[in-house]
């Protein structure tokens, strides 16, 4: 009895500063404040709620859980809030809404379906997702933060389109290492000719890593490695690019910076830090 009377007095104070009681799942009836997270089932990200640099504004992100500085998403990240009052929920539609201290609606994802028991989990991926709870395919998502990404291209995550429904999947630099809103660079897939990824500057190709030959991109040797593999798809219904951890020990991400530069970096347990693997840069003025 005693046991129980505890529990409840926890879910209660849980429900009181609304931080979520699971480890990496969000209900209809808990909601995250600032202060709060979800972690990832395998620990490998959090998300919650950060200022950037020296700024004082916040903004909902996903960021690893070796590097908290290092964010990989940003939910709202052309429209941050200006104190801590922020407040995600997922509502009985499996809509993500964040809000801010008037209750209004700072961002939001979207689905064309209602799910009968919503739910939104933050997967070991880095991808933020929302499902049904009674729908028995773990891989059938309503709304994922994969389809939506900033600067960083984590493994598994798609980079290209999906032709039946036009969505274009492609990285943005951040404005400024204080500033997540979209910036000047980005790195997509361009399907004018033959599908090939570019590097822009605003609506201007500056470069180009070519097309894919089946082992690599033409403009650019992939170097053959132990950590991650490649695969470019182009059927009927996707164009897109990804990659794959093959250590799923080690971290490894690619991301397009504010200076211009896109790295490939690893993360070094023996330094805690990341070491780049890779680096160019999108030219041009």
């Amino acid at each position: 009895m005693e046991a129980i009377t505890h529990l409840f007095v926890y879910s209660f104070l849980f429900s009181l500063f609304g931080i979520s009681i699971a480890h990496d799942t969000l209900t209809p009836r808990q909601s995250i404040r600032d202060g709060g997270t979800l972690v990832s089932a395998g620990g490998s990200f959090q998300l919650g709620f950060f200022s950037p640099g020296n700024s004082k504004t916040r903004y909902l992100g996903i960021w690893y859980t070796i590097s908290s500085e290092t964010v990989v998403w940003v939910a709202n990240r052309a429209a941050p809030l200006n104190d801590h009052s922020g407040v995600l929920k997922v509502t009985d539609y499996g809509v993500l809404v964040l809000l801010n201290s008037t209750n209004g609606t700072v961002w939001s994802s979207n689905t064309s379906t209602t799910p009968q028991n919503p739910v939104a989990k933050l997967l070991d991926t880095g991808n933020l997702v929302v499902g049904d709870r009674n729908d028995g395919n773990p891989g059938k998502f309503l709304w994922q933060s994969f389809d939506y990404p900033c600067d960083t291209h984590l493994p598994e995550m798609k980079l290209g389109w999906n032709l039946v429904s036009g969505l274009d999947r492609f990285l943005s630099s951040w404005k400024s290492t204080e500033d997540p809103s979209p910036g000047e660079y980005s790195v997509r897939i361009d399907l004018r000719g033959l599908p090939q990824r570019v590097n822009m500057k605003g609506d201007s190709i500056k470069t180009r890593p070519g097309s894919w030959n089946g082992l690599g991109f033409t403009g650019r040797r992939l170097r053959p490695n132990q950590v991650f593999d490649y695969e470019f798809v182009l059927n009927a219904k996707e164009v897109y690019y990804e990659y794959k951890l093959l250590n799923t020990s080690v971290f490894s991400r690619f991301v397009v910076n504010p200076s211009s530069i896109t790295q490939r970096l690893m993360w070094m347990d023996r330094t805690q830090s990341w070491e780049t693997f890779l680096t160019s840069q999108v030219l041009g003025n």
